[in-house]
């Protein structure tokens, strides 16, 4: 494995601390490490925009805010406001949860209109969107057709899973959604993601970004498979 390949696998990894009591210590050591690794993006919750913003400025590193996390349960008005208050506060990228109330009730005109109310804003200030399914709540049916959703608003990526439900992603789900949303948006996939082994199989399937907060434990494990070869990190 050449250097130039792991750099690119660590340019897959949106490094993650969503955990409710994680204090500035922890935001600044996360975007630190997203520093010394070239991850591709600090994912954080929304409040944390400003501080990681402020750590990673004047570098590629992304920052990016979770939005109604993790459980979706508020108004697309709601949502849009997060997602606005984000941006201005320097998120570069948006993972927001769907309103699985509406899912299960297959209300999919309100899920439409949620999706099409987020892509908007997040392409009017050219950020990233990811929408969250949490596809260990759905059906297949059901995830067939919040895909077919994504794939007429066209969304930069739809994901798997928040990591706070009652499972996290799968190399089933990850095939089923690249074969439903077409080439236009690609899959995140996160949510029990630990080890390099997991990592490539989510890659092999499709997956074009890896939600994590193994990262390190990753690249240094895919670094032991390459032969230790550490300047494949420079920024």
């Amino acid at each position: 494995m050449e250097p130039t390949l792991l750099d690119n696998y660590a340019r897959m990894i949106d490094h993650t601390n969503l955990h409710a009591d994680a204090t500035s210590a922890d935001m600044q050591k996360l975007c630190q490490e997203a520093k010394d690794y070239h991850f591709k993006m600090v994912a954080i919750n929304q409040v944390q925009s400003q501080l990681c913003a402020q750590e990673l400025i004047h570098t590629d590193i992304h920052v990016g805010a979770a939005i109604a996390f993790p459980l979706g349960q508020t108004s697309i008005a709601a949502k849009a406001f997060e997602v606005q208050d984000a941006i201005q506060n320097g998120a570069t990228e948006i993972d927001y949860v769907i309103n699985l109330t509406q899912a299960k009730a297959h209300n999919w005109a309100y899920l439409t209109k949620e999706m099409q109310t987020i892509v908007a804003i997040c392409r009017q200030h050219e950020v990233i969107s990811k929408v969250i399914f949490e596809n260990c709540y759905l059906t297949d049916e059901e995830k067939i057709a919040l895909c077919q959703i994504a794939k007429e608003v066209e969304p930069d990526f739809i994901k798997t899973s928040t990591g706070f439900g009652t499972g996290g992603a799968t190399v089933e789900d990850v095939q089923l959604m690249v074969k439903h949303v077409g080439e236009k948006v690609q899959v995140k996939a996160a949510g029990g993601i630990r080890d390099a082994k997991t990592f490539k199989a989510m890659i092999a399937a499709g997956a074009t970004r890896i939600g994590t907060s193994s990262g390190i434990a990753i690249i240094e494990e895919l670094k032991k498979e390459a032969g230790n070869h550490t300047d494949a990190f420079t920024i």
